[in-house]
């Protein structure tokens, strides 16, 4: 409290001044018996005759007089207690009451106490005994004025000192009145606002309930077509995961064929390291290469099995080693072959003998083979057989004009590639990289098509398109543009209608419900492109001349895996593919093409005619019932085709189609019956099946994996 400091101030200024600094004793009791001295009449000190000595003896002529000014200013305080005390005892009575006594005091304490009242006295002519009784007088009268002095200021301190702690007692007490009125008034205030808030919030929350449950309604709405999407993401990214893995099982089969392949030109090294005996020949060297090669190999096969994926660098040091172990047979063969002709030179005789024998056994053995693999005059070229009946009238080649269009895309597909090569043959890591990045941002697309929604399709549509028209696209965490390269447009054309027709090979050949959205996509660019369907078709020409339609014939002086290529056949190290393969791989090309000829991208010009449309499918179909058969492959290629457009012709040529469907059933279809072995007859027993159930009903149904109107809005 204000109050309690004040007095804590006072205290510290009376403790810090001259008297608070005096040292009192703590145990001393005055009693009545110091009181005793103020009551009686005052005395003169014993030592007052030796005060009087010393003023007489430094004034001896002059008497002890006062002056008015001096009396004045020792009678100004005089109380009336004080005037009582000098009336009563006068200095000469309490002078005479006791002897002078004119002993010096012992003590300094009292020497200081008389000195101290030297200056202040003031001499007047009187007599010596006059004088001191009047000095002692003087000294009782001022200690007793500066004594009740004390008293009086102390008496007026203590009051105001009350007054001042009740004042602040009573400020204090008015504070805490006001203080307490203004927390009530505050409470209260705070009670009132916090009604109106509970109030307020009340409402709000009623507003805020209907608001969420509007907003829950419009997120669940969100939220379904979320999952939606999200599912739609989650079977893209299985189709992307799926394709991924195909292509890094596509790498490793390529990997392990390419550690076969050296170990194979290793054996091979090894039997031609039999050779010791040839002069001037060391094999060691290519043997040890070749056991070097072997073994690096091994290592990114092992490591790209544990990976579960060949890296691009491990593809490529395989790649370059395989050229290398080449490269070794190579100069190996050339090495022996100089060294064995210096051995013939020696056994000239011997040596002619020899390869003489062992040409006419290669020539045996190569007549066995084409005699045992080259199929039958009525299977092989169409040419009709004793069984087939009265077949006249039809070709066992294509039309002179189809062939024509054959040659000239085949010339435009050389020509392509040799318009970028440059590009596809230049050793440069930049022209590599470029290389690299223009094949992925146009073949990856084409993986990524599928049946899932149209907008996906558009997506992918926009994204081969824009890399066309030159525009950059991103793939692969890289903005990719055709113009990075003087030829790579016509790299990318190239490589983008090998990858729809290798698709057909592969992807719709195992799905066929895949071949319509590749076949829309495919037909859009080839809308707005028209050179990339010109590629497309020559591809599909390379791979199945039975799109054309066109029966390669066997041309003396070919090699017999040269003709099986020729007829679309895979051959690898002098092996042929089995038949179910092949026909499989026909197959899925057949469809795709068929598909193509009847879809046109939605999304383009509507006023404009198909780029390739169902009148060359009409023209396809007519020109292979125009050519002779042959045994398993034109039962399939028939049904394959007929299933996927038959519908679409049905609904073009209508009268027309049907007739052509009896001149199937009625003539050409025994014709395929009489080449047909018994171990071919379940693509012809399919086809004949799907002849009756349409010719029965007369119609066609659609195919299966067909797009309705309804997907393009997904």
């Amino acid at each position: 409290m204000p109050s309690e400091q004040f007095r804590m101030e006072t205290l510290e200024a009376l403790r810090s001044s001259r008297k608070g600094q005096l040292i009192y004793c703590r145990e001393w009791d005055p009693g009545e018996g110091i009181l005793e001295g103020y009551r009686t009449p005052p005395e003169l000190s014993p030592y007052s005759g030796w005060v009087l000595e010393r003023l007489l003896s430094h004034s001896p002529k002059e008497g002890p007089h006062f002056t008015s000014s001096a009396l004045e200013d020792e009678s100004a305080p005089v109380t009336p207690q004080m005037s009582s005390l000098a009336n009563t005892v006068s200095p000469t009575t309490m002078l005479l009451s006791r002897p002078l006594s004119t002993e010096a005091p012992n003590d300094a304490q009292d020497f200081e106490k008389w000195t101290d009242l030297e200056p202040n006295q003031e001499t007047m002519t009187v007599s010596p005994l006059s004088k001191s009784v009047e000095v002692e007088g003087l000294i009782r009268m001022h200690e007793e004025i500066q004594r009740l002095k004390g008293k009086e200021e102390l008496r007026k301190r203590l009051e105001q000192q009350e007054q001042v702690v009740k004042a602040a007692s009573e400020e204090a007490g008015e504070l805490l009145k006001r203080f307490d009125e203004l927390k009530e008034l505050k409470q209260h205030q705070e009670y009132q606002d916090l009604q109106q808030v509970i109030e307020s919030c009340s409402k709000e929350t009623q507003g805020q309930q209907e608001k969420l449950k509007e907003e829950h309604r419009r997120r669940a709405k969100l939220l379904n077509r979320k999952l939606r999407e999200a599912e739609q993401q989650r079977q893209r990214q299985e189709e992307l995961e799926r394709l991924r893995k195909e292509e890094s099982q596509e790498c490793l089969r390529r990997l392990y064929s390419i550690q076969e392949e050296v170990l194979r030109i290793n054996q091979q090294i090894g039997v031609h390291n039999r050779h010791k005996d040839l002069p001037g020949v060391d094999l060691s060297v290519y043997s040890n290469r070749s056991n070097q090669i072997c073994g690096e190999v091994s290592g990114l096969v092992r490591k790209a099995s544990e990976r579960g994926f060949p890296a691009q660098v491990d593809m490529a040091s395989a790649e370059q080693m395989l050229l290398e172990m080449q490269g070794l047979i190579a100069s190996m063969q050339r090495e022996v072959g100089l060294a064995m002709e210096e051995k013939r030179r020696r056994e000239e005789a011997e040596a002619a003998a020899a390869a003489a024998a062992r040409e006419r056994q290669e020539e045996l053995q190569k007549q066995e083979l084409a005699k045992a693999q080259a199929p039958s005059p009525a299977k092989s070229v169409g040419v009709k057989s004793e069984d087939a009946g009265p077949l006249l009238g039809l070709q066992v080649r294509a039309a002179e004009k189809t062939l024509q269009w054959y040659r000239q895309l085949q010339k435009e597909y050389d020509q392509c590639v040799a318009s970028f090569s440059g590009l596809a043959d230049s050793p440069e890591s930049q022209v590599k990289r470029i290389r690299m990045d223009l094949q992925k941002a146009a073949t990856i697309p084409v993986s990524q098509i599928s049946t899932i929604a149209g907008s996906q399709l558009r997506e992918i549509f926009d994204k081969i398109n824009n890399l066309l028209s030159g525009k950059s696209v991103h793939s692969g965490g890289r903005n990719i543009s055709v113009t990075q390269h003087p030829q790579g447009l016509a790299f990318v054309y190239f490589k983008l209608a090998e990858k729809f027709v290798k698709q057909g090979e592969e992807e719709v050949a195992s799905h066929h419900e895949a071949a319509f959205p590749i076949a829309v996509v495919a037909s859009g660019v080839w809308e707005l492109h028209p050179k990339v369907g010109d590629l497309i078709l020559a591809h599909l020409h390379k791979k199945c001349p039975y799109a054309v339609p066109f029966y390669p014939a066997l041309k003396e002086g070919t090699p017999l895996e040269e003709y099986q290529r020729m007829l679309g056949y895979q051959v690898k190290d002098s092996k042929v593919e089995p038949q179910d393969n092949f026909l499989k791989r026909m197959s899925g090309m057949i469809r795709l093409y068929a598909a193509i000829l009847q879809l046109r991208w939605p999304y383009g010009n509507s006023q404009g005619s198909h780029p390739h449309g169902l009148n060359h499918a009409w023209c396809w179909l007519a020109q292979l019932l125009n050519m002779e058969p042959l045994a398993d492959v034109t039962a399939t290629i028939l049904f394959d085709f007929l299933e996927v457009c038959g519908n679409a012709l049905m609904k073009q040529y209508q009268m027309q189609f049907w007739k052509m469907m009896l001149l199937i059933r009625e003539e050409y279809f025994p014709r395929i019956e009489a080449i047909t072995s018994a171990g071919e007859m379940g693509s012809l027993m399919r086809f004949k099946q799907f002849l009756e159930k349409c010719l029965q009903r007369k119609e066609i149904p659609l195919p299966k994996g067909f797009l309705p109107p309804s997907f393009w809005k997904l």
